[in-house]
């Protein structure tokens, strides 16, 4: 779970304007942290398969996401799985 200032931080770092909460960028950013936080939770404890079921939604949102991304502005998927380190 992300607190409120690793979540706010995690937006300045990714925002493209002053005011920039939703843009697909932020969104693929919380998502990345998120998903490394349950994966490291699913590590120490491999039953949980409630949190595995919502792991693979985060994952499957974030695809979406960066799909979206890919087909509007080809630059700004790349360096944006280049800053996070996705590999795709």
């Amino acid at each position: 779970m992300l607190r409120k200032e690793q979540k706010t931080e995690i937006i300045n770092a990714n925002r493209t304007h002053e005011n920039d909460t939703g843009s697909p960028e932020v969104q693929v950013a919380i998502l990345t942290e998120r998903i490394a936080n349950l994966t490291a939770h699913l590590q120490a404890n491999p039953q949980d398969n409630h949190s595995r079921r919502g792991l693979y939604k985060m994952v499957g949102q974030r695809r979406r996401l960066l799909d979206y991304l890919q087909k509007k502005d080809i630059e700004r998927y790349r360096a944006l799985i280049a800053k996070l380190g996705i590999r795709k």
